[in-house]
């Protein structure tokens, strides 16, 4: 089956567009071929520094003939549906069949060669490319990431001819800028297009290109002695900026390691792209680092080890001047100067946040087993390296360099807190156990949260500008890992009262239901996550509980009890008992009162009274004490007397005090399954 290869050469590709490219070339390409009715065995798309390729396996010589059938008006309708009909077939009147009276249209096309098909598909994908940023260059009207160079489209081993402003379509590429051979590559398919690239140092794969960063940078270690310091995603980046790449391992200067190792490791990354390495005998970093080359340097890259070491040594100077500086300010100095800095229009100034935000750990301290002192006073200390020179210039160290600078003067407990308050700041992220961060922690979140939902900042659909899921998700997160009994509206009025009085809102608890039910749903989406059901979820937050543990603890229950027959065999007798009693409701009020045995009545109406007051008396028990295993349980016992009674009662019956005391007993098993959830928000 023939092949088609497609190679759209450019100006360098940012690596970070590289895999995102690489997929919409992918889902674009199979579109429009699924569009055109084309088949395929396989379809791969490959992104690099300078190239998009694709390749597609098995593909037809042609898309196949076709006979579609229309179904048109009756033979007797009007001439005007008849010739709309026709207009539309693009037919006429004795071409038409007829069966049963009824007009038909077969219309029949043959198929159209593949290699024609190529070039309008192609063009589409290039017009249309969803670069997050592109360009436009000369007198042209194409727009791309960077100056498309070439374009290869081979079908079959045949160049498909076309061109897309002014760009002509061949079947030549070009190697590596420096260590290719300088002449043009002629491809034939895509097995001798891989070869010929590789052998002009180019690795089309970024997996490959991984592989050998990898491979080399083991190599290298291993003859000093040392190891990498792991980090996929500078692996990432760095396999996008070169096509060979080329590990050297270059020295720094020692002296540099007496700075956090946090700071010197995002000065080689963020600045430089290298990688840091650690001798695995010795704790912390190693004065060298990797650099990954696009070239294969003929001395094995000592001049440019000593070029890059030399810049390396400028960069950490720099953040030696923030440390130093930044040692010498200090907390005061900074926390002053969050008074300038504006939060959000409607939530005032940081400094402003930092007050809502200590007041809110000093009440939320207690709850988790912190020294509320302790944890006002870290709560204090915690955005204050928002000011910093270092933060500045690395301000994915915010929360880290607080941590060192607190740690000398205020001590490890309250150094932790204002390092790791922002935690967990994602679902891979680590969760604190320290009671004072927990602390810290939970206010920095609830205040963003109650903050932002006071103002009506809620996220929706897919858009969340100030990541309140992530917040929500980290609040359930900190609470349920460390077994925290903080109940969320606890912790929320507080943080509700202060953000309202500073606001001028009209009422502290006018989004406390909604931020309710968005933390419902974020605690879905975790419990999903872990096989749990959505709806076991709704049946115990709708009784009210906000005890983030608690109610983990009676879904884990619910889902256990409901896995069983007597618990799929109690819900189905539930939901028709309440049937029975949303059908009288529409007719009036129902009966009031305890349900009695009465005389005559059948044996499994007195079974059932039995049962539900030793199930209300056992619940009652169970749930005092949290054992939601034995609350399952006890409503376990009423699975037989339910059964029993809907097979042998006649709940409307004709004498009154009969009907009236079912429905009492009816209500009753229901409130006391109702108690433990709301069976009702159970599907099944």
């Amino acid at each position: 089956m023939p092949q088609l290869l497609l190679e759209l050469f450019s100006e360098e590709i940012p690596a970070r567009m590289q895999p995102g490219a690489a997929r919409d070339l992918e889902r674009m390409a199979a579109d429009r071929l699924k569009a055109a009715g084309l088949t395929y065995d396989a379809l791969t798309t490959f992104a690099g520094p300078r190239r998009l390729t694709l390749v597609v396996e098995g593909l037809p010589a042609a898309t196949p003939d076709r006979e579609e059938e229309l179904k048109g008006p009756r033979a007797n309708a009007p001439e005007q549906a008849l010739d709309g009909f026709l207009r539309k077939t693009g037919l006429t009147r004795d071409q038409l069949v007829e069966r049963d009276g009824v007009l038909f249209a077969v219309i029949s096309s043959k198929g159209q060669p593949t290699a024609g098909l190529i070039p309008d598909m192609v063009d589409q994908i290039v017009r249309g490319f969803p670069w997050p940023k592109s360009m436009r260059w000369g007198s042209g009207n194409l727009r791309w990431v960077r100056p498309l160079k070439r374009i290869v489209a081979l079908f079959d081993g045949a160049v498909v001819p076309f061109d897309i402003d002014g760009v002509q379509t061949g079947d030549v590429t070009e190697g590596h800028r420096f260590l290719g051979s300088g002449q043009s590559l002629r491809v034939k398919d895509f097995a001798d297009y891989r070869a010929q690239l590789e052998k002009n140092y180019v690795l089309l794969d970024v997996a490959d290109r991984k592989l050998r960063i990898l491979e080399a940078v083991q190599t290298v270690c291993r003859d000093r002695g040392l190891a990498l310091v792991d980090d996929d995603g500078l692996l990432d980046e760095v396999a996008g900026l070169a096509e060979w790449p080329t590990p050297i391992l270059g020295d720094m200067d020692p002296q540099f390691l007496d700075l956090p190792p946090e700071v010197v490791r995002l000065s080689m990354k963020v600045h430089q792209k290298y990688f840091a390495v650690r001798n695995p005998a010795k704790h912390g970093l190693a004065p060298h680092f990797v650099v990954v080359a696009n070239v294969e340097a003929s001395d094995g890259g000592k001049a440019l080890a000593a070029g890059n070491s030399r810049v390396l040594s400028a960069r950490l100077n720099d953040a030696r001047f923030f440390w130093d500086e930044d040692l010498k300010t200090g907390f005061d100095v900074w926390n002053d100067k969050l008074k300038g800095v504006t939060f959000h229009a409607k939530l005032g100034t940081l400094a402003e946040r930092v007050e809502r935000i200590a007041a809110l750990a000093r009440e939320i301290a207690p709850l988790v087993g912190a020294d509320p002192d302790a944890a006002e006073q870290a709560a204090r200390l915690a955005k204050a390296d928002l000011a910093s020179g270092m933060v500045g210039e690395f301000p994915e160290l915010q929360g880290v360099m607080g941590g060192y600078y607190a740690r000398a003067a205020h001590g490890d407990a309250i150094a932790d807190a204002v390092r790791d308050h922002y935690k967990p700041q994602g679902p891979a992220d680590t969760v604190p156990t320290a009671p004072l961060t927990v602390a810290v922690a939970l206010a920095d979140k609830l205040d963003t949260l109650v903050g932002f939902f006071a103002i009506d900042e809620k996220p929706t659909g897919s858009k969340d500008p100030f990541a309140l899921r992530r917040a929500a998700l980290g609040v359930i997160r900190l609470v349920l890992e460390n077994g925290a009994r903080a109940p969320l509206r606890q912790m929320m009025t507080p943080a509700g009262v202060m953000i309202v009085r500073g606001a001028r809102l009209s009422s502290e608890t006018q989004f406390s239901n909604d931020l309710l039910a968005f933390f419902a749903d974020r605690l879905k989406v975790l419990l999903r996550d872990q096989g749990k059901r959505h709806d076991l979820v709704d049946a115990v937050f709708a009784l009210g509980d906000d005890d983030l543990v608690r109610i983990v603890r009676r879904v884990e229950a619910l889902d256990g009890f409901l896995a069983t027959d007597d618990g799929a065999n109690l819900l189905a007798g539930y939901k028709r008992a309440s049937n029975i009693l949303r059908a009288e409701e529409k007719k009036g009020p129902l009966p009031a009162g305890e349900p009695v045995a009465l005389t005559g009545a059948p044996a499994g109406e007195a079974a059932l009274i039995a049962a539900a007051a030793s199930a209300s008396t056992a619940v009652e028990a169970a749930l005092q004490t949290e054992d939601f295993a034995a609350a399952m349980r006890a409503l376990a016992a009423l699975r037989a007397p339910v059964d029993a009674f809907f097979d042998e009662v006649l709940v409307n019956s004709d004498v009154a005090a009969e009907r009236d005391n079912r429905l009492k007993l009816l209500g009753q098993v229901r409130a006391v399954m109702g108690r433990v959830a709301d069976f009702g928000m159970i599907a099944g």
